[in-house]
Order: structure tokens, then C-alpha cells, then sequence
């Protein structure tokens, strides 16, 4: 069964390449393979993409050059990094140049395309909400996608305002980082990864760093939440 979706796989190991390849066309996928970063930079140009699964380590043009120049160019298509690098270093810079995930090899090729389903999915649901959410001095506007903080703008990525978002909708209420995973990244299983705590530092260096009150809390064990003061 095709569909409308395309994807482009960027991965300097060929047999890897084809395999994904393979396996994105039996699901009805067109799925374009670059095994250098100068191709998948070509191929990029020519194409729309649904989804982009980005290798750290390309010969020519590395991934993580690739992920800043395509999220300059498109701010919305879900880029996915797929590298043998593990370190938080490496997750810290991609997710910052724009990645939307990133999975250590060696994967589960069903983790993948159940990552790869849920990106595609949200795209397709594409809900316009319209209102505002305000916490203090934070104020979130759905309609713009944008977010305040006492008078300053504050520049987030795709993930981070959803991270923000679903923190404030509930403010006050502890999430636990499962009900973090399931609603923000629509996964309904344990990754393996520190992902949830990369990005709530990401969102206390942009949110409550500058600021003297904090908004973004910990409780130890339990979750995380937002509100003026800790919970006593």
C-alpha cells in the first residue's frame, strides 16, 4: 500500500542503507538513500521529505553540519539521528542543532519505524490550537507557537515547546517521565535512554536560568513539574 510520504535515509553503511530502505518501501514509503552527506544535501534540495533519518558520521559533509542546515531550511520536517555515537555530548549537540530523536546503533528496526510512524502521524493530525497558556510570567501562545518569559521571547524547538507545553497544561501536577514519553514523544515503551532529562535541562536553560523564580521542578523519583514554588 503506497503512500504519499517520503524519506530520506542518510547512512554511510550501504548494507544498513538497503535494509532500511527495503523495509520503508514494503510499508509503502518512497525512501531515498544517500551515503554521504553531500548526496543527502542534494537529494534534500530536490525533494520534499516526510522524515529524515540523519547519520552523525558521513564522509564529505558530516550529519551534524546536515541536521543545522536542514532545520535552518525547514523548521517543521522531524529529523532522526541514527549514529554509533552514545556519549550525552553528541545528543546534547544534535538535539540543540535541531534533531527531533536520536537512537544509538545498534536499533531495533521496530523501534525505528514505530518512531518513524508516530513523527508521520503527528503531521497528519496537524491540530491548530488557538489559546493561550499562562504561568506567572510565562506565557505560551498556541496559535503562534511561541513562548514569553517577563517580556523576552524565547526560542524553543519543536520538542521542547511540546515538553513545555504539556508541563504547563498540567501546572502543579507531577508528570512521571512515562506519561512524558507517551505524550510527547507517543512512545508506550521505556527507550533506555536519558532523553526526558536532556530536554528538561534544555527547557531550565532557556526557561529558568535567566529568571530568579523557577518554574520547572524535580520531584526526586516521581517526575517532573511546573509551578512558581517546589511542592513542600
Amino acid at each position: 500500500m503506497e503512500n504519499n510520504y517520503r524519506i530520506l535515509i542518510a547512512e554511510d553503511e550501504p548494507k544498513l542503507g538497503q535494509v532500511i530502505q527495503e523495509e520503508l518501501s514494503r510499508q509503502g514509503y518512497q525512501a531515498d538513500v544517500a551515503y554521504d552527506g553531500s548526496v543527502a544535501e542534494r537529494l534534500f534540495n530536490q525533494h520534499q521529505y516526510s522524515v529524515i533519518l540523519l547519520d552523525i558520521n558521513l564522509p564529505y559533509k558530516n550529519g551534524l553540519a546536515l541536521c543545522k542546515e536542514f532545520r535552518q531550511q525547514n523548521s517543521k520536517v522531524p529529523i532522526i539521528m541514527l549514529t554509533a555515537l552514545g556519549e550525552i555530548q553528541d545528543k546534547v549537540d544534535a538535539f540543540n542543532l535541531g534533531a527531533d530523536d536520536y537512537m544509538v546503533k545498534p536499533f531495533h528496526f521496530d523501534e525505528l519505524f514505530a518512531r518513524i510512524k508516530v513523527f508521520l502521524k503527528r503531521a497528519e493530525s496537524g491540530a491548530v490550537e488557538t489559546d493561550k497558556i499562562i504561568v506567572a510570567d510565562l506565557t505560551i501562545d498556541m496559535n503562534n507557537k511561541t513562548v514569553n518569559r517577563s517580556g523576552k521571547n524565547i526560542n524553543l524547538t519543536a520538542k521542547e515547546f511540546a515538553l513545555l507545553v504539556m508541563l504547563c497544561r498540567n501546572k502543579g501536577k507531577v508528570i512521571p517521565k512515562q506519561e512524558i514519553m507517551q505524550k510527547v514523544w507517543d512512545l508506550s515503551f521505556d527507550t533506555g535512554t536519558n532523553t526526558i532529562e536532556v530536554y528538561i535541562s534544555f527547557l531550565r536553560n532557556k526557561i529558568d536560568k535567566p529568571f530568579e523564580t523557577k518554574l520547572i521542578h524535580t520531584k526526586p523519583g516521581f517526575g517532573y513539574y511546573v509551578r512558581e514554588a517546589p511542592l513542600s
